[in-house]
């Protein structure tokens, strides 16, 4: 009977199309298991009382109430008892139901849950050092990684609120950074949405966070957008830059270090210091900057980064993980930053063992950089194909890697 397991339970509700009542549960493992009809329905005596109970229902159950208490299955509010599964969205993924929360997978340093982080963050106690994140873009026709929201207005409250909880647990000086989509139209117009003044006012009047800048990430491999605009009817131009947000909840306290970011010397500049420095005096500006003779003669171990991240989309790790979801059959992150963003905002705003939080993982880089460089990290995705990805593409060669059996389970995307 050791093949009456959990994961036997979990694949019965995933592969059905419908709820299903305790005794179709009943029915479908006596059938896939063959057990008799005897042996099924056989009764033993149970406790002090020796009150005759089904042995295999009785395991069958508590299999059943351990899958609801980690929010896999629910029970319907009908009068009948049905179960059923969370089920795939539109895009045929499977998006874990609202209010439900399941750990994926974890290492020694960081925790990947399948779930919405406002139902886990609110009651969490650990101090947030960075909130670093992508959030879905609010595209007027929904994608895999973009959701679709009846209007702005919608999508700032649905950002704010998932914010909110991490902002209450910020650390003094902490930051919070987003990565905010620019592509947006008011709708029938090549104007462009305001939505990303609008959340920015938004987060700091209701949250009580500070502008600390706008970093715009160019980036001139995107693909041609906005289409219709810009190569139809010719008047935008080609999008090639997206903006991130960085925010602090106390400016005067802020923990960021440009130190920890230094970029090498160009050849010119080394050269230059080489020489001992500026030999002229020039004047810019009416007198703004004043370059003397001896100027630039110092040696410094780098170039402190411009507010700017030219970077291209692609990178090793995208294409590790689209090879790995193509080895497990599942369909892979349409829209991935590349590593080097997080990992940058990570060495500038945080020290090692500090919580790094995602709360709209995607692909999960943000968890993948703050591992590599020994950060403590908590992300949150409500789509399990892109986690169970993760999981195997990037993280199971770091110390301390579980992976949850009913991630892992191949059936759960049948």
């Amino acid at each position: 009977m050791s093949r009456l397991n959990m994961d036997l339970i979990e694949a019965i509700y995933s592969e059905s199309d419908r709820e299903l009542t305790n005794n179709e549960l009943y029915r479908e493992v006596q059938s896939r298991l063959a057990i008799p009809d005897d042996a099924f329905n056989a009764k033993e005596k149970f406790g002090t009382a020796g009150v005759p109970h089904n042995k295999i229902k009785h395991r069958i159950r508590w299999f059943q109430q351990t899958l609801k208490s980690m929010n896999v299955i629910e029970r319907l509010s009908s009068g009948r008892s049905l179960w059923r599964h969370c089920r795939k969205n539109k895009s045929g993924l499977s998006e874990v139901r609202e209010g439900a929360c399941l750990v994926a997978f974890s290492t020694d340093l960081g925790v990947a849950i399948l779930g919405n982080s406002t139902m886990v963050l609110p009651g969490n106690t650990e101090p947030v050092h960075l909130c670093l994140t992508s959030p879905p873009y609010p595209l007027r026709k929904q994608r895999d990684y973009a959701a679709a929201f009846k209007n702005d207005s919608d999508y700032i409250d649905f950002i704010v609120e998932a914010i909110r909880p991490i902002a209450r647990q910020l650390v003094n000086g902490g930051s919070v950074v987003l990565n905010i989509g620019q592509d947006i139209f008011n709708p029938g117009q090549p104007s462009r949405s305001l939505y990303p003044e609008r959340l920015l006012l938004a987060l700091c009047e209701k949250l009580d966070l500070y502008l600390m800048d706008r970093v715009p990430w160019v980036n001139m491999s995107k693909p041609p957008s906005p289409t219709y605009w810009a190569c139809r009817k010719k008047v935008q131009l080609l999008a090639g830059h997206e903006m991130i947000f960085w925010l602090t909840n106390n400016p005067d306290a802020v923990r960021s270090c440009n130190q920890r970011v230094l970029q090498p010397h160009t050849e010119s500049h080394s050269a230059l210091v080489a020489r001992g420095g500026e030999n002229r005096t020039t004047i810019y500006g009416d007198g703004a900057h004043v370059v003397k003779p001896g100027a630039f003669s110092q040696s410094t171990d780098g170039a402190i980064p411009k507010n700017v991240i030219i970077r291209g989309h692609a990178c090793a790790d995208t294409r590790r993980f689209h090879q790995e979801a193509k080895r497990l059959g599942l369909p892979a992150h349409g829209a991935m930053f590349p590593t080097a963003i997080p990992d940058f905002f990570i060495r500038f705003l945080t020290e090692e063992n500090e919580l790094v939080v995602d709360p709209f993982a995607g692909s999960l880089k943000t968890g993948l950089a703050a591992e590599r460089l020994n950060r403590r990290w908590m992300c949150f995705d409500s789509i399990l194909e892109w986690l169970r990805i993760s999981a195997t593409g990037f993280f199971s060669d770091f110390p301390g890697f579980e992976m949850n059996p009913i991630i892992d389970n191949g059936e759960l995307f049948a």
